[in-house]
């Protein structure tokens, strides 16, 4: 809720020593086992991940949203936590690596650590114990003085073999001073399968999904002191930022759209609206909003929930469609969003669709505009591991044995529907495929850090990239997409 001191909800922030020590086992847990008490729980992942959050909204039954302190900046974090969080009894932050891991070379920047200092809020460590007894006191004690501004407010222990185990774990603990708010056996049932980008997306195991996380709740519940920890969640002293708000995000919005020395601007010759625009008066009467198409499904499942608000806000009408089953574009569809996920464990049916694979090249080929990033780059292309796709891109993919993967500085290097040439913005790449040649005679990107390259594509009303963007950082993008879509109603 909004008091006058500021915003107020009990949080709690979900961390680790390293990943893999089952950070996204008791967040979801958490969030599932105060749901069930009938709590209106927000969820909340630190970083870019996007399959965690669906997990969180599983176990919800609200977005799952990324607080992003490189790619949204720092200042950020609380107003977009204090937006998805609002009317909320509890808020639960899923933490990122270990609890001091940021970027890169950066120092504590979109580190867990970092989130949590701007939310105020209390951290829980969650400890994997199944290889350590008394040393456990060691390691906690080490992350609780690490830096003094971070609040470790206690400990769950995790994978714990035995009563004997759990007796000698909470001595040394005891020990330290620090409270034990948790014990969770190994319980290899409740596990969720992975690959290589990490678990599998609730959109492609939904029945399974479900049952993983009662099955998280009902550990979490037996293994965790619930009171206790809601108890902490409420030392969590108010906020004081407003909550962060689409529309007025988008009048705020003037765009950064200095030309970096770096690349050289490429105008498109279009007459793509400018970032730094005043919203469009699109109206409100029934077809006067433009239609945005965005690709979901089972292929396409990495998208933040606030570019479908931004859009929205904009003055788009938003639809979604499955490239996996729908064989035309929503009727009426003036804009084409296809974000990110797994096309490429799903390469033959896309390839099998070939009604929509036609219809989306037609609408690029008329000039419509095309926001992709990362799958849909891959689905835009000739080929997908030898499958036909959409044909759009002079461009061919394939799987690799290298892992993409890290945040990026970048500017717009040729005018689109998405930036005006010289806009910057971070971003983050996570991939397994490669894109050949990887980037178009007018790219889509020059990255500027940590190294410089050009890449993706820009041709007509196409703008194809593997970066993964976040439009909270810039809303502009969001209004130039809208009234770019708006003028081919």
């Amino acid at each position: 809720m909004v008091t006058s001191y500021g915003f107020d909800v009990p949080r709690l922030v979900i961390a680790a020593p390293s990943s893999g020590s089952g950070k996204t086992t008791v967040a979801t847990g958490l969030m599932a086992a105060f749901s069930e008490r009938g709590l209106a729980v927000s969820p909340h992942k630190a970083g870019p991940d996007y399959i965690d959050p669906g997990y969180h909204a599983l176990a919800t039954g609200r977005p799952g949203r990324n607080l992003d302190a490189f790619m949204c900046g720092p200042e950020l974090v609380a107003p977009l936590f204090a937006h998805g969080a609002a009317g909320c009894d509890l808020a639960v932050v899923e933490g990122v690596m270990g609890l001091y891991d940021g970027a890169a070379g950066r120092g504590e920047l979109a580190s867990t650590a970092q989130v949590a200092k701007l939310l105020r809020a209390p951290v829980v460590l969650v400890v994997d114990a199944s290889s350590q007894s008394r040393s456990v006191a060691a390691l906690v004690h080490g992350f609780a003085s690490f830096d003094p501004q971070v609040r470790l407010g206690g400990v769950i222990l995790n994978k714990v073999g035995s009563d004997r185990h759990e007796v000698m774990l909470r001595e040394a603990l005891e020990e330290a001073g620090m409270p034990v708010l948790g014990v969770l056996r190994r319980a290899p049932q409740v596990a969720t399968p992975s690959r290589h980008l990490g678990l599998v997306p609730v959109a492609e195991r939904r029945t399974d999904a479900l049952a993983s996380v009662s099955a998280l709740a009902a550990q979490v519940r037996a293994g965790c002191d619930l009171d206790a920890l809601m108890a902490l969640a409420r030392t969590a002293p108010p906020l004081d930022c407003e909550a962060w708000s689409p529309a007025a995000a988008l009048t705020r919005s003037r765009g950064r759209t200095s030309a970096s020395p770096a690349f050289e601007a490429r105008g498109s010759g279009g007459s793509a609206p400018g970032n730094g625009a005043a919203p469009a008066d699109l109206g409100e009467a029934p077809g006067r909003r433009p239609v945005v198409a965005v690709a979901g499904g089972p292929a396409f499942t990495f998208s933040y929930a606030e570019h479908t608000e931004l859009l929205t806000a904009a003055g788009a009408e938003v639809v979604t469609f499955d490239p996996l089953r729908d064989e035309a574009l929503p009727p009426g569809t003036s804009g084409l969003v296809i974000g990110g996920g797994f096309p490429e464990m799903y390469a033959p049916e896309l390839s099998a669709n070939e009604p929509l694979r036609a219809a989306v090249a037609a609408f690029a080929a008329a000039g419509g505009p095309v926001a992709a990033e990362c799958a849909g780059l891959l689905y835009l292309g000739r080929s997908l591991d030898g499958k036909p796709m959409c044909g759009v891109l002079d461009a061919d993919a394939r799987m690799s044995e290298r892992l993409t993967l890290g945040y990026r500085e970048a500017v717009a290097v040729s005018d689109s529907a998405l930036a005006r040439a010289g806009t910057r913005l971070r971003g983050h790449e996570f991939h397994r495929t490669v894109v050949e040649p990887g980037a178009g005679a007018a790219p889509a990107w020059g990255f500027t850090h940590p190294e410089r390259r050009v890449e993706g594509f820009v041709q007509q009303g196409v703008h194809a990239s593997y970066l993964h963007t976040h439009w909270a950082a810039e809303p502009s993008v969001a209004r130039r997409f809208t009234e770019a879509a708006a003028a081919r109603r």
